[in-house]
């Protein structure tokens, strides 16, 4: 069992524009109604790196920088843990296309952004942050995975740990074998202690996942990885103490207790 404090959090979803307005619709999904996502522009980017990065990368830094301006927090000294399902769709679209050419040309740009850790890089070089970094990706499960991780981390080594899971549309042909409704992204800083809304994690067998009680955003979690956070930040969004459960893989789940908020 690991408790941690959430110190910030940062939201970019459907319907969803940021985490001060998005609470409020999540206390109350009555008034939430579906849009595309729309991803600002990061402004911790400069105008060149904008151009070049992709929408996860945007999304994921935009999410970050809400949970950084609600802690406090430091950016250049916060371990992060970066987790996606899908990392930069369009990019992986556009290499394939390359070397399926005779040329099979792929230009640096593209290169540099098919890593998976893409995302931690342009963070901790517009950050100037030498704090260690983990990225991974567990498909479905990746928000758990990382959760779990960050988690762990905190624990480990009582020091805050900013956590980032974004998944983003691929385009066709690829969508049509794996199907993601929209761009999601969120940010939660987690740090040690008892003090602010807490979440306590345990690490089980397979249980059945809360899902959503509003139709349109549990369409949502069904259907964006990373969208499987909602149940948990709905809990974030209101006041009063909750469990709830997010489905990993095959074979485990996070049981998660939020906190009354104090």
């Amino acid at each position: 069992m690991t408790r941690v404090v959430v110190a910030g959090i940062g939201l970019v979803g459907p319907g969803l524009a940021d985490w001060a307005t998005g609470a409020a619709l999540l206390r109350d999904p009555g008034g939430w109604v579906t849009a595309v996502t729309v991803v600002p522009a990061p402004n911790r980017l400069p105008p060149t790196e904008r151009r070049r990065a992709g929408t996860v990368v945007k999304a994921s830094l935009v999410a970050a920088d809400q949970a950084l301006a609600m802690s406090g927090a430091d950016p250049a000294t916060l371990p992060t843990v970066f987790t996606s399902s899908t990392g930069d769709p369009l990019n992986c679209h556009l290499l394939c296309e390359a070397l399926a050419t005779p040329e099979r040309l792929v230009s640096p740009t593209r290169f540099t952004n098919s890593v998976h850790n893409a995302p931690a890089g342009y963070w901790h070089i517009a950050t100037a942050s030498r704090a260690p970094s983990t990225s991974l990706a567990a498909f479905d499960a990746s928000f758990a995975a990382g959760l779990l991780e960050a988690a762990v981390q905190v624990q480990a080594s009582g020091a805050p740990v900013l956590l980032v899971a974004a998944d983003v549309p691929y385009p066709e042909p690829l969508h049509a074998k794996r199907p993601v409704a929209d761009t999601f992204a969120l940010a939660l800083l987690l740090a040690p202690g008892n003090r602010g809304r807490t979440l306590t994690l345990q690490l089980t067998g397979d249980a059945t996942a809360t899902p959503c009680p509003h139709a349109g955003l549990e369409g949502v979690r069904r259907t964006i990885p990373a969208a499987r956070a909602l149940p948990l930040l709905m809990a974030l969004a209101g006041n009063a103490a909750a469990d709830v459960v997010i489905e990993g893989d095959t074979g485990w789940a996070l049981s998660l207790t939020v906190g009354a908020s104090t």
